[in-house]
């Protein structure tokens, strides 16, 4: 079987890109989320095509970052499929992960995705450090979520998922759990739009 993973980092961002890229893949079945590739713990996506691809099935990827930001996830993810028989194909390395040349350069290339990671958040970092000493960095716009008190009452009554109420509310669910979190630690479940 034919199985691709998309993925974008942000809610914001289109999927539509590496879906066209496979297009002609004959791809039987597609896992997408919207999520950070910085670490597995948050992608239930990813989890699922991992325990679902079997012994002779063909992961495709528009590029090894949609998988992993981290070297160590990324070739953690290789050997855990490697040792299942599934064949890893990503269209814009176009690597053998299961050469051992195929392994250095998929090492490389994990490398140089966290590399460029780390550098981006570190100069986002110096840009927000001008900004705030300039008095012109406030940080970012608190989210109005008029839906919130309704969706959140649902989801505390286990009415819906938390995956339904992010759909609803249009976040993900990291902006969710610090809402819910925040709305509890202060002991009702009013926001504080």
């Amino acid at each position: 079987m034919r199985v691709a993973y998309i993925r974008v980092s942000t809610v914001e961002q289109n999927e539509a890109r590496q879906i066209e890229a496979m297009k002609e893949l004959g791809i039987e079945k597609y896992y997408t989320e919207k999520v950070s590739g910085k670490n597995m713990r948050d992608r239930e996506q990813l989890k699922m095509m991992l325990d679902f691809v079997r012994e002779g099935d063909e992961v495709y990827v528009a590029d090894f970052s949609r998988l992993s930001r981290s070297v160590q996830d990324l070739l953690n993810i290789v050997d855990g499929l490697n040792k299942k028989g599934v064949r890893l194909v990503s269209l814009k390395e176009n690597l053998d992960t299961s050469t051992a040349t195929g392994k250095l350069m998929l090492t490389m290339i994990g490398a140089i995705a966290e590399f460029e990671r780390f550098n981006l958040l570190e100069r986002q970092r110096e840009g927000i450090a001008i900004a705030k000493s300039q008095k012109k960095y406030s940080g970012r716009a608190p989210l109005s979520l008029d839906n919130w008190d309704e969706v959140y009452k649902e989801w505390q009554a286990k009415r819906i998922s938390a995956v339904a109420a992010c759909k609803l509310l249009g976040v993900s669910r990291g902006t969710f759990y610090n809402r819910v979190h925040r709305v509890e630690s202060k002991g009702n479940g009013n926001s504080e739009q």
